[in-house]
């Protein structure tokens, strides 16, 4: 499985704010040629009557551990945004996430970001 960059992290932290973008690609960007190989080149995907969660579990693990709902930011331009709430790292660890969206109204369905993100979380020194 593909991940993004690892994002590094200390238990019981709530930052950074993750903001992130959608992207469409089959679907070209305003003015690009599309590269299905560059993420650049992709649309952003509209998120108008939707919903965006991160859901978090342990690697080799099944069970999900939190589910965070993000901010929606720029519908038309499909960003995001989310900050841990307390609780979510309360053990360190490497755990992975993935990016839902839920579309309600026309063309309703739920669809997912195929990469992985990946947390390593180290303990406090408290």
């Amino acid at each position: 499985m593909a991940y993004s960059n690892t994002i590094k992290l200390v238990v019981g932290d709530t930052l950074p704010e993750l903001t992130f973008t959608l992207k469409d690609s089959n679907t070209a960007a305003s003015g690009a040629t599309l590269d299905t190989d560059d993420s650049t080149t992709w649309a952003p995907i509209n998120l108008t009557n939707s919903t965006v969660k991160l859901r978090i579990r342990e690697i080799g693990s099944t069970t999900v551990l939190s589910t965070i709902p993000a901010t929606i930011t720029s519908a038309s331009n499909g960003t995001c945004a989310l900050t841990f709430p307390t609780g979510t790292w309360t053990t360190a660890g490497t755990f992975e996430g993935e990016i839902e969206q839920t579309i309600t109204g026309a063309g309703a369905g739920v669809q997912t970001v195929q990469d992985f993100i990946k947390f390593k979380v180290r303990n406090d020194f408290d």
